[in-house]
């Protein structure tokens, strides 16, 4: 026999994953590092130190800590619903998730690069309801997947929290500039 047509083991199915997880984890939290990097993410941008922030704002390694952590659980989300094979609904899966990622990799850029608070508040709202969705599908394929999912949606929930306190308390915060540098000239 092949071995086409066949049943994949419970120990099969556990490679498969793994293999995934390999290449998927480090590729999923990698590409949030450097979407963080790209835009100079928190505190330690000028523009965004000078924002008045919410009394209830983390100190800014609870950021750095959360999304590893976060960036991990979906990458090993994201790897069961790849190494699912056959599972009915996959592709839409895989294609919502890639589709909220890319979304959530171009919020940083557009609040700490662009400074569009507004337009990174309706991001992260459009993010939410996808991330949802996303979560719903992965659970109907792996309810495990789905559980992994949800730290990832109730952080969104409160960076969006985050995100309007920010635009209540900073109204003019997309035309705040950086006070240029002054160089002096001796003659």
């Amino acid at each position: 026999m092949s071995g086409y047509g066949q049943i994949a083991s419970k120990q099969q199915l556990r490679m498969a994953f793994l293999r995934w997880a390999i290449v998927i984890v480090p590729a999923v939290l990698l590409l949030g590092i450097l979407s963080g990097r790209l835009a100079n993410s928190g505190f330690g941008n000028p523009w965004f130190d000078a924002l008045v922030k919410p009394s209830f704002m983390p100190p800014g390694w609870a950021f750095g800590l959360a999304w590893t952590i976060l960036y991990v659980l979906i990458g090993f989300a994201f790897a069961m619903i790849v190494a699912a094979r056959g599972a009915r609904r996959r592709g839409r899966a895989i294609g919502l998730f890639l589709v909220q990622l890319a979304l959530n990799l171009a919020w940083s850029p557009i609040f700490f690069a662009a400074h569009q608070v507004t337009a990174a508040l309706a991001l992260i709202l459009v993010l939410i309801v996808l991330v949802a969705v996303t979560t719903l599908a992965f659970a109907r394929i792996r309810p495990v997947a789905g559980t992994l999912m949800l730290p990832y949606l109730a952080w969104l929930l409160f960076a969006a929290a985050l995100n309007f306190a920010i635009m209540q308390a900073n109204p003019g915060a997309e035309t705040l500039a950086r006070e240029p540098a002054h160089t002096q000239i001796s003659l």
